[in-house]
């Protein structure tokens, strides 16, 4: 499964019945729920990375861009839109482009 065909799969879960459907379940809960959860997820995988548990890191990694294209969507932010963010970046030195913001 791709990124895209994640991001595709959330949105179309988006207005599915929250009983049935995860997604719909965390998205019914509002923006700000979706971005706890993703925040959860972020701190778990750091706790995987620095443990050096790479199974354990896969699993999390897994669990955090799932929750970040959730929360995008409960903010309607596309990875298209992401993705062209990335692209516009390309070719600057992250120290320049950070001095720029």
């Amino acid at each position: 499964m791709t990124l895209d065909d994640l991001a595709s799969l959330i949105a179309a879960r988006k207005d599915a019945d929250p009983d049935t459907s995860w997604t719909a379940k965390l998205l019914a809960k509002g923006p700000e729920k979706c971005a706890e959860k993703f925040g959860e997820e972020a701190v778990e995988a750091i706790i995987e990375a620095v443990k050096g548990d790479k199974a354990g890191l896969t699993s999390e990694a897994a669990d955090v861009l799932y929750h970040l294209l959730v929360m995008l969507t409960a903010r309607g932010v596309t990875l298209d839109e992401v993705m062209a963010e990335l692209a516009r970046r390309q070719g600057t030195s992250g120290i320049a482009e950070k001095a720029a913001r």
